[in-house]
């Protein structure tokens, strides 16, 4: 049985996966596209070895911060632990949707897409062409080249997701949106508490620049501070700021994009939401 739970940041997947590992005997499988790198764990909420509960989890810690790893080594590394566990329950649990429809359905990549291309020794014209074949109603400049290798780097699928390749069963935690944004607020301040500021500062002073930590949220924000770009007080506000907008376009994308049965947390009894998972799921 594959179990996939998903949702917002900030509503309990995590606690909600662990719990229910213990009770199918299961395996967890990480599906946050930025808890793959190493050291990068205050800013991504990444689960603790406490919190693990001595429950095996995969997909974690497996690369470096200035290592690329793409939706595309997601996609193999997932189906090779799907099948090398066709005898365990397997939870994935994360919020980048991407990763979990590459994994579990019918994804399909371009040539260029499977490889890391940062596209040096080609013209602005040739750039121009790839990206229009890549996608013709794309309107980046054909002088703008910087953009147009972001564009062409861009894990994209080519061909529609059509049908799940493995049965799953997908399970959503919500709450009321105040409610979310609220614990997204006090989260932030949570992390600047266990040491985010310090966690970034490493890296930063490590002269890593790679794109993992110019993309995660709480960390680019950070890093715009370390170069003196805005205030401290200015980079906490975009980091809850951008963790809110984040929030709503993953509801946007789960909605759109797969079958959930969602469920809202009961954030004064967790347990009961646990039970009503399992009930639901059998």
């Amino acid at each position: 049985m594959i179990i996939a739970v998903v949702g917002p940041t900030g509503v309990g997947k995590t606690k909600l996966s662990v719990e229910l590992a213990k009770h199918y005997h299961g395996i967890i499988v990480n599906c946050d596209a930025m808890q793959v790198y190493k050291k990068m764990d205050i800013g991504t909420a990444k689960v603790t070895e406490k919190e693990k509960e001595n429950i095996p989890h995969y997909l974690l810690d497996i690369k470096d911060a200035n290592e690329n790893y793409t939706v595309y080594d997601y996609q193999k590394d997932a189906r090779k632990i799907i099948e090398e566990n066709q005898d365990k329950n397997i939870i994935f649990v994360g919020g980048t949707g991407l990763y979990l429809k590459a994994a579990l359905y019918s994804y399909e990549f371009s040539k260029e897409e499977k490889e890391t291309n940062n596209y040096e020794g080609r013209s602005n014209e040739e750039l121009y062409a790839l990206a229009i074949k890549k996608d013709p109603y794309m309107d980046i400049h054909v002088n703008n080249r910087k953009r147009l290798i972001r564009f062409l780097n861009k894990e994209k699928t080519n061909v529609p997701p059509s049908k799940p390749l493995y049965d799953a069963i997908y399970i959503g935690l919500t709450c009321k949106r105040d409610e979310l944004y609220e614990r997204i607020n006090k989260r932030v301040d949570e992390m600047f508490e266990q040491g985010l500021l310090e966690e970034v500062k490493d890296f930063y002073d490590a002269h890593i620049y790679s794109k993992a930590l110019k993309t995660a949220i709480g960390y680019k924000e950070l890093y715009s501070y370390f170069d003196g770009d805005i205030t401290l007080e200015e980079a906490k506000e975009l980091i809850k700021k951008r963790s809110r907008n984040y929030a709503k376009r993953q509801y946007t994308w789960f909605n759109n994009q797969m079958n959930i049965k969602w469920f809202d947390v009961n954030f004064k009894d967790f347990n009961k939401t646990v039970e009503e998972v399992i009930k639901y799921i059998g």
